[in-house]
């Protein structure tokens, strides 16, 4: 007897319309922040800060400079809440991969430590 309405085969639990966490890739998205996101947007950053500043210099005297200036403390304000935004998720997803390997071993040890089961003696492998 089927509850459901579906026709076929039941689904499969880990099929595309699951929820699954999957650590390896968390730390590979976290290396991927580390290693490739952060230095590179670091260095684009002080290539547009060292073409700004030469900007400001040979503009200097003029309100153009004055402009610049107000644009170079704005992106530099920016890239510093990027970096701080990279870092964060960084840091996001080690925690969270850390997270739910913790809850999924909690939540094991917790139905196995309840079953009735376990107090049935003799049989084993079940």
């Amino acid at each position: 007897m089927r509850l459901d309405s579906r026709t076929g085969p039941a689904p499969v639990l880990g099929g595309p319309g699951d929820f699954a966490s999957s650590p390896k890739a968390k730390k590979e998205a976290a290396g991927v922040i580390e290693t490739e996101l952060e230095p590179n947007t670091k260095r684009a950053a002080g290539y547009a800060d060292d073409a700004t500043n030469a900007a400001q210099r040979g503009f200097d005297g003029w309100d153009t400079a004055a402009g610049l200036h107000k644009v170079a403390d704005t992106w530099g304000q920016q890239v510093k809440a990027l970096m701080g935004r990279l870092a964060g998720e960084k840091a996001a997803l080690r925690g969270a991969s850390g997270l739910f390997v913790r809850n999924d071993v909690a939540v094991r040890d917790g139905f196995g430590s309840q079953s009735k089961l376990n107090h049935l003696g003799g049989r084993s492998g079940w």
